[in-house]
């Protein structure tokens, strides 16, 4: 059976999985799939092309449909959901964010970004608003995900205690925030907010 592109696309994925994003080559996809590599320029014409097509799958799993708010649904609330979508749709790849910094135009995303800046600007927000506040989202919810993603060093050495006497706020906050229970999801979703709905000082 000829080679096809979704064929390509699929095992790319697959690759991904099992190796993150340094483990995804022409040369290693080429093998897993019994071809040679030059058979793949016919599908992607580079690494940065493979690239875009594993993130337009990432995000096709999750956003297979696009759909406004309904006419009571606060557009707050919906675009939060958005970006919780997003989330998962990263997490659920190994290097997931990475893919998506890394691939050119996602078609998937400009829809994405399409569907919230025009939700929004019908809402009343200004385009410029609109578009700044889509972007900030989006921006914060992969580098999050990278921030997740990311190999965490070894702590051999880190001296807790002298850590905490030179930081005392940020220890104070860090563990004022955990201390009820809360989860890396739950920041998650309170940074959020803070970007959409804003922060009240009072």
């Amino acid at each position: 059976m000829p080679l096809d592109r979704e064929q390509v696309v699929t095992e790319a994925v697959a690759l991904l999985d099992a190796d993150g994003l340094e483990g995804v080559t022409l040369r290693r996809l080429a093998s897993r799939l019994g071809v040679r590599a030059p058979t793949l320029y016919w599908h992607v014409a580079n690494k940065a092309a493979l690239v875009t097509a594993i993130a337009e799958a990432i995000l096709e799993r999750e956003f297979t449909v696009l759909e406004p708010p309904g006419p009571q649904e606060r557009w707050q609330d919906w675009l939060m959901g958005l970006a919780g979508r997003l989330r998962r749709a990263l997490l659920a790849h190994p290097d997931g964010a990475r893919v998506i910094s890394a691939s050119q135009l996602s078609l998937r995303m400009a829809a994405i970004s399409e569907l919230a800046i025009r939700t929004l600007t019908e809402r009343g927000l200004p385009l410029r608003r609109a578009r700044l506040l889509v972007l900030t989202v989006q921006r914060f919810t992969i580098g999050h995900v990278l921030e997740e993603q990311a190999p965490r060093p070894e702590a051999d050495g880190f001296d807790l205690p002298a850590f905490t006497a030179a930081h005392p706020v940020l220890i104070a906050g860090i563990t004022e925030y955990f201390q009820a229970g809360r989860t890396v999801d739950d920041l998650f979703r309170d940074c959020l907010e803070v970007i959409v709905e804003g922060y009240d000082t009072a």
